[in-house]
């Protein structure tokens, strides 16, 4: 263990891969998905995001580098993700960065909630490590969290930090999200994602109000990008877009953060 605890802490970059769990729908308690998340550390912060995103955006890197568009519609199908974010977090300011692209435009907002953890004497050991339990409220869900001493970055997955170590497991007390580490590695520097376009900064509520809009009418959003981009749709591509993009919308009606 001294070992693996000094190889993470003198790496020039370190990657915890972990493992989400989640229930979207809240009408389909039986049903969950799971996905692989990383988040890839260095001395100055860290970058939380879905391994589907990295492969995606790999694609669509070379595609542009050739300039050859031909894809597998179904791979790219395959690399879907209900983690289409990313958050950034610089250990010198404190600061949290929230990334996500709602069509073409990419926005950005700054978490403006404190996490204040209550730490709790329970003890656990989850896989290698020895943990200790602690509990918060946040965007309207109560989350447990284990952490670990043994790996000393005051950081976790998704926007979870400020616990005296790495969170190994944190899920909400409904059973709804869970995220669990499985493996801890190193790399030679941390992911970095092509931001095409200006990213559009907002406040959180900014964002949320634009993302409920979507939510409600979608087809009303797309079809102004339509306009705006002078695209003539074929009805009945229209008419797909449209189902999928309500089915869409209807199955994922459980999301991470509640209020």
């Amino acid at each position: 263990m001294l070992g693996i605890c000094s190889q993470i802490i003198f790496a020039q970059a370190n990657r915890f891969v972990y493992q989400v769990t989640m229930k979207p729908d809240s009408t389909d308690r039986a049903t969950t998905k799971t996905e692989t998340a990383n988040l890839d550390v260095s001395a100055n912060g860290s970058i939380f995001y879905a391994e589907n995103r990295m492969k995606r955006d790999s694609i669509m890197g070379r595609m542009r580098q050739t300039g050859s568009f031909n894809f597998d519609r179904s791979q790219m199908q395959g690399l879907r993700t209900n983690l289409d974010f990313l958050i950034e977090k610089d250990y010198k300011t404190g600061k949290k960065l929230y990334k996500a692209r709602i069509l073409r435009d990419q926005y950005a907002y700054e978490e403006d909630r404190p996490m204040d953890w209550k730490i709790l004497p329970e003890t656990a050991k989850i896989g290698e490590y020895k943990t200790q339990k602690a509990e918060t409220q946040f965007a309207g869900r109560t989350w447990y969290a284990w952490f670990t001493t043994e790996i000393p970055f005051q950081d976790g997955p998704y926007k979870f930090s400020g616990l005296p170590g790495l969170i190994v497991k944190v899920e909400d007390s409904k059973g709804d999200y869970s995220f669990d580490l499985k493996e801890a590695k190193k790399i030679n520097e941390i992911a970095s994602f092509d931001q095409r376009g200006n990213t559009i900064a907002v406040k959180r509520a900014a964002f949320e109000k634009q993302q409920e809009q979507f939510r409600k009418d979608p087809m009303a959003a797309m079809a102004t990008m339509g306009n705006q981009m002078r695209i003539t749709m074929d009805p009945n591509q229209r008419k797909q877009m449209e189902d999928r993009q309500k089915e869409e919308t209807k199955k994922n009606n459980n999301p991470i953060e509640l209020k």
